[in-house]
């Protein structure tokens, strides 16, 4: 008569082992999974970067390109602070089809981080409110109260930011206009053949190092060798 085997179980060696191996396992698991996480995280943040940056250049060039020459009226003018100019309206209502709308760029201080920022006023059919939307956009560079913040757009970070312009065959410094004139009505001043734009982004962000747009006139035409 034959007895069965007795069963055997693990023993408290094995079941130590088995865990440490389940535990080691879970932990190269997490890691894994966490270095993708962030790596997706770091390429979103690059990506909405990316985005941002070129939605302000291609709103930079369209500005430029659509300048409007005004009688009496100064199209573009930098004074080392802040770019403003004169632009056409984009509006579509027949109110304002024909009217233009004062844009300024600025780099300021917000909230402890410099940003690369745009302002917009609404848009204008009258020379007095040009006027008005000039100086608004100088007081909106310096010191901005709430109703002006309420045309501002954050464009993104920018450390540095620099504006040449061409003329003469060279590019030269922009040289900045009288800072206690803030009216449109100046003497007439040609337009540079092209604008130079020279941002400085932050260290240690997704994009950093410096950027460098050229802007030429559609009205320049080309020279021949």
């Amino acid at each position: 008569m034959t007895h069965p085997l007795p069963s055997r179980g693990f023993t408290l060696v094995e079941l130590l082992v088995a865990l440490f191996a389940l535990a080691l396992l879970a932990v190269l698991g997490w890691r894994g999974l966490d270095g993708m996480v962030r790596a997706q995280s770091q390429l979103q943040s690059r990506a909405d970067q990316v985005l941002a940056l070129q939605v302000g250049l291609a709103q930079w060039t369209a500005d430029l390109d659509a300048l409007e020459t005004l009688p009496r009226i100064t199209p573009l003018d930098w004074n080392g602070q802040v770019l403003r100019l004169v632009r056409r309206s984009t509006t579509d209502t027949a109110a304002s089809a024909d009217g233009v709308v004062v844009a300024a760029w600025t780099r300021r201080t917000v909230e402890g981080q410099g940003m690369w920022l745009r302002w917009q006023s609404p848009a204008l059919t009258r020379r007095a409110e040009v006027e008005q939307a000039w100086s608004q956009a100088e007081n909106w560079a310096r010191e901005p109260g709430e109703a002006d913040r309420a045309g501002e757009v954050r464009v993104m970070a920018a450390d540095q930011w620099r504006v040449l312009y061409f003329s003469n065959a060279a590019w030269r410094e922009a040289t900045p206009g009288d800072p206690q004139d803030t009216e449109t009505q100046r003497p007439p001043t040609p337009l540079p053949e092209g604008v130079r734009l020279m941002l400085t982004l932050p260290p240690g962000g997704p994009l950093a190092g410096a950027i460098t747009r050229d802007w030429v006139s559609p009205h320049v035409s080309p020279r021949r060798s």
